[in-house]
């Protein structure tokens, strides 16, 4: 019996060797086989980053201890020393624009792009975004660049395969497989993001932050930012920015904002819950129910109200706020978006106008021109760690102007000329109104300081 076993292994198996061949796939169903040929057409947009930052050191052990402080002030000074981090970016336009993760050249004083065919550029960041983890950079005298193509296809499937390209550990280039395992993880990734994220198993280590994630027709569904780990090493649990983020990113980079801009929305809500869902009489557990919402948020403007539950944002399901402000923002500043609702027992859907951004750059006619002010809303308190009292609009860029007045970054203008401000608007009127001078009343690292200025 085991000799008859064995002849039928040989003879299985004899056939296969014999004709067995190495080629690339054809077609679509023959690539199933094989990802030769999406490695060979992505891998080339994948680039190596290496960046330099500087940093503070503390010389001494009693460097943050008030009692030696005290006897070791003139030798304890910090010193700076130059930090080296490397990561990983994806070409995304012919022209040199390259994405990776705001931890990989976020503050660097110097940045080198290397190709897969060992080309070096020198990088420029354009626009950074700490709270997303995305950062857009620019290569210098780059020409008919090897880039990847965004996925337009937003409805990303649990089960997809996909590919995570990137250089773990500085090892170099290396390719890893694995599914998209899961959708709409919310601040569920270790790291600075607290956003929107696709869950994949595909292998990602240290170094591949800022990779990219193909799918098997080799288009970016995403950009690999973070792991869930206790080791360090990959357990199969990673996390990538959707593409559908990365186009508005770079949108605006290409548009010259420094600042990456994001609706308002003012809403707090929560999941639905079985007991929720058996208290609202809703058919399923799909959607987010409203729990709150601030006087002038712009979707109680539109007609929602506390109770409610937002079902969809144009047809994607949505069950927090996160998802929603993810939504909106891909959607673009200022277009419209329907919202599916569920009202009184009543599923109805209506149109909204997504909430512009709370950025407002001062014209050139304006006195102030090119002066950058955010007015203040909860979202601002909670980002700058202000008082549910402040009012006021926020300086985020000076300007020409505003520098020679004395403005910086960070100030709160109160005041002009007495008259409290609620909106940038208000600026050119009241400089106009006044008797060729004035004075701004601002709050600055806690103090009220005067700046007085002449028309």
């Amino acid at each position: 019996m085991y000799a008859i076993l064995v002849w039928v292994f040989v003879s299985l198996s004899f056939p296969f060797v014999l004709f067995a061949e190495t080629r690339i796939p054809l077609n679509f169903n023959e690539i199933t086989l094989s990802f030769a040929p999406v490695v060979k057409r992505a891998a080339p947009a994948v680039v190596n980053i290496y960046a330099k930052r500087l940093v503070n050191q503390n010389r001494s052990p009693f460097q943050n201890d008030p009692f030696f402080r005290r006897f070791f002030q003139n030798r304890i000074n910090p010193q700076q020393r130059v930090q080296n981090s490397l990561g990983s970016g994806v070409i995304l336009s012919e022209d040199g624009y390259v994405v990776s993760n705001y931890h990989v050249v976020g503050n660097a004083s110097d940045i080198r792009v290397v190709l897969n065919d060992r080309r070096q550029f020198t990088a420029s960041v354009a626009l950074a975004d700490e709270k997303n983890d995305l950062a857009i950079l620019i290569l210098e005298n780059a020409e008919s660049m090897p880039f990847l193509a965004l996925r337009e296809d937003e409805a990303v499937e649990v089960g997809e395969l996909v590919l995570a390209i990137g250089n773990p550990f500085g090892v170099g280039q290396t390719v890893t497989s694995g599914i998209i395992s899961g959708l709409a993880r919310s601040g569920t990734a270790d790291g600075s993001g607290r956003g929107y994220y696709l869950q994949t198993d595909a292998a990602i280590n240290p170094g591949n932050s800022g990779g990219a994630l193909v799918d098997i027709n080799g288009s970016l569904v995403g950009i690999n930012t973070s792991i869930l780990t206790r080791s360090g090493g990959s357990n199969g649990i990673g996390f990538a920015i959707p593409a559908a983020f990365v186009r508005e990113f770079l949108r605006q980079a290409k548009s010259g904002v420094k600042k990456f801009e994001q609706p308002w929305l003012g809403v707090f809500g929560q999941a639905i819950t079985p007991e929720l869902a058996e208290a609202l009489q809703l058919d399923g557990f799909d959607g987010m129910v409203i729990s709150a919402l601030h006087e002038k948020s712009p979707l109680m403007l539109a007609g929602l109200s506390k109770g409610d539950v937002v079902v969809s944002v144009d047809n994607f399901a949505v069950n927090g706020p996160a998802e929603m402000l993810f939504r909106l923002t891909v959607a673009g500043i200022g277009s419209k978006s329907k919202l599916s609702i569920v009202s009184g027992g009543q599923r109805r859907d209506l149109w909204v106008d997504d909430p512009p951004s709370n950025l407002k750059r001062l014209p050139k006619t304006s006195p102030l021109r090119d002066l950058i002010v955010r007015i203040i809303n909860p979202a601002v308190q909670q980002e700058m760690g202000l008082g549910l009292s402040t009012r006021g609009i926020v300086v985020v860029e000076p300007g020409p102007i505003g520098s020679r007045l004395g403005f910086r970054s960070g100030d709160i203008i109160e005041e002009i000329n007495g008259t409290r401000l609620i909106s940038a608007e208000q600026i050119d009127e009241l400089i106009g109104t006044s008797n060729r001078s004035g004075q701004f009343i601002i709050s600055r690292d806690g103090q009220r300081l005067t700046i007085r200025y002449r028309t």
